[in-house]
């Protein structure tokens, strides 16, 4: 078995993009096969320089080893098409198709096409360079051999077209979907190899993966409909008893809008949306309370948005309409880059920088993410393995993938559900690797303490942290000294009832009796200080912990309090609990009684 990613470096990697190699991967490391990264860099029109490099390093982040690529080499290299093509691989066999009368040269200009595009347009009918058209076009078909060699000769621009049959059906088996069958006549006459000598995707696709010896073809459903030319073009070159075997992967889905939209958000996604609306139909520049006034009734039934949106031809107008079929494409349908933006979320592996804000999008890793945690997730887009299993390391998912326990039906990106994986495998993280993670975001925080410090708060956030980058904003307390005053700012209204409505005369004696004796216990460990302090506290528990967390750590939820005064030290507990009654005891003797 040999299977191949072939991404085009034409930007960041989408996690579509990172499913489709993650299956591919899986599939060979099950059979004991061999996983290849190829780049098509056919398009050079549309080459993103850094695209390649990003792609290796997002994958290589994720822990998907390639046998052959550009760097590793391999027997049937190069690997990228560029180098390819300077062989002349791909010129020679699309030369050998026209000679074999399978396809042909097309002198059609640009001007050309665009008026038989806008002549059919006028008919109500969309252009298709086929069998019924080209005998109008410009092409060897439609000339004497010595008038095309003529042109070839001379060096005019050029294509060289597939000859789709005018009859007959191309049937193919799909790993996936079954047999899948397309009819010659919703076939066109696909350019495979371009004027300035580059290869179309088709062409270098097909032709590359012969010679790669490639077995399996596993890719995104977008790209059914061009396998019958594919099957075609093994066929017309003689390759059709070696032909791979395909499967086409199930769409990802944009999350269900209820699960961003409920009556919190409402509001802010009606003016994201009326704002994204009018630019994109500029007659509307100037009404935007119109335009809102129609979109955010359309939000409010938001467990019924999809028969909302449904369009009323006799009794919508033109506007809503409009914004009806406008909401539907960006509600529905396959999960984009503009989503995460949209909805606070990462879609590409890694960050990647594309030179402008607009451009520029957050990845998973950066988001605070576990490589493991991600592929997890990529992996239940779209496959399961029958049972109710969730968690599954690297190699239980290489034991438990099967192409034929893969969904033909689009699966929905679910960002909560995600969070939850990664929340999964966080709790789970050995606390020195948890330690690296983290160690060049605490470095840039200017945080300086030791490993066994850091060891400690490790296994203490890493149960309650969503994201690795939670780790810092989440416990900076066991890093910082506290201001007081910002706390009670902070947390104002549960300072008043939890702390000041509740303190009498003798708190402050009877706390800095407590803390003297917090202060003789001989070791200072959680276990320890909750079996002493536990029953000392027993009688106005409820009165006395909220000071403690307060002061402590300056937040309301977190560690155990114990654990935080374990982490913290004897000293720097102390510290913190009388300088935090100090203050309490200020703000009681300065209160207005009549509060």
């Amino acid at each position: 078995m040999r299977v191949r990613f072939a991404p085009s470096p034409t930007g960041a990697l989408h996690i579509g993009g990172v499913r489709t190699a993650l299956y591919n991967f899986l599939l060979a490391r099950k059979h004991g096969g061999k996983f290849i990264l190829r780049i098509e860099d056919t398009d050079q029109t549309r080459y993103v320089k850094g695209a390649e490099k990003y792609i290796i390093e997002a994958l290589s982040w994720l822990g998907l080893e390639f046998d052959e690529s550009p760097e590793k080499g391999g027997e049937y290299g190069p690997y990228r098409q560029s180098e390819r093509k300077a062989t002349g691989i791909y010129e020679k066999y699309a030369e050998q198709l026209v000679t074999d009368g399978h396809a042909y040269y097309a002198f059609d200009t640009e001007a050309e096409l665009s008026l038989a595009r806008a002549q059919a347009e006028e008919k109500g009918l969309k252009f298709k360079y086929d069998a019924a058209t080209r005998i109008q076009m410009k092409n060897s078909l439609n000339m004497s051999e010595s008038a095309w060699k003529q042109l070839v000769n001379s060096g005019a621009p050029k294509v060289i077209r597939l000859k789709i049959p005018e009859e007959g059906v191309v049937t193919f088996k799909d790993m996936v979907r079954g047999v899948v069958s397309f009819d010659c006549s919703e076939l066109d006459d696909k350019v495979m190899l371009k004027n300035d000598g580059m290869p179309t995707y088709h062409m270098a696709n097909i032709v590359d993966d012969y010679h790669m010896k490639i077995s399996h073809v596993i890719r995104g459903e977008e790209w059914l409909p061009s396998t019958p030319t594919h099957v075609l073009l093994y066929k017309f070159l003689g390759w059709a008893d070696v032909m791979p075997e395909f499967a086409h992967l199930p769409l990802i889905l944009k999350p269900e809008p209820t699960a961003y939209l409920n009556k919190r958000t409402i509001d802010d996604f009606s003016e994201q949306f009326t704002s994204d609306f009018i630019s994109q139909n500029n007659q509307y520049a100037e009404k935007f309370d119109k335009v809102k006034k129609v979109v955010h009734p359309l939000l409010q039934d938001f467990k019924n948005i999809s028969d909302r949106l449904k369009i009323n031809e006799k009794k919508d107008d033109k506007l809503k309409k409009e914004l009806k079929s406008y909401l539907r494409d960006v509600m529905y349908g396959k999960l984009s880059k503009r989503d995460g933006d949209r909805l606070g979320m990462p879609v590409f592996p890694l960050d990647w920088n594309g030179g402008s804000p607009a451009n520029s999008f957050k990845g998973f890793r950066e988001w605070g993410f576990l490589s493991e945690a991600v592929l997890n997730i990529l992996a239940l887009l779209g496959w399961n393995d029958g049972t109710d299993q969730e968690i599954y390391s690297k190699e239980e998912m290489i034991h438990a993938f099967s192409m034929d326990r893969v969904s033909t039906s689009g699966a929905r990106f679910n960002f909560e559900k995600a969070k939850w994986f990664n929340k999964q495998y966080l709790s789970q993280i050995n606390n020195g690797k948890l330690i690296e993670l983290v160690q060049s975001d605490l470095n840039e925080k200017g945080v300086n303490v030791g490993v066994e410090k850091l060891n400690l708060v490790a296994g203490l956030m890493k149960l309650r942290i969503n994201y690795t980058t939670d780790f810092y904003h989440q416990g900076k307390y066991f890093f910082n000294e506290l201001n007081v005053e910002e706390i009670e700012i902070r947390h104002q209204k549960n300072f008043q009832k939890k702390i000041l409505n509740k303190w009498t005369d003798n708190r402050k004696k009877e706390l800095d009796n407590l803390f003297e004796k917090i202060n003789e216990i001989p070791v200072f460990d959680s276990e320890s200080l909750e079996a002493y302090v536990e029953p000392l506290i027993e009688s106005n528990k409820g009165e006395i912990l909220p000071i403690f967390r307060l002061g402590l750590s300056g937040e309301m939820g977190g560690p155990g309090i114990y654990e935080i005064m374990e982490v913290l030290g004897r000293s720097i507990t102390l510290k913190r609990l009388k300088d935090f009654i100090n203050f309490c005891e200020d703000r009681y003797q300065v209160r207005d009684p009549s509060d």
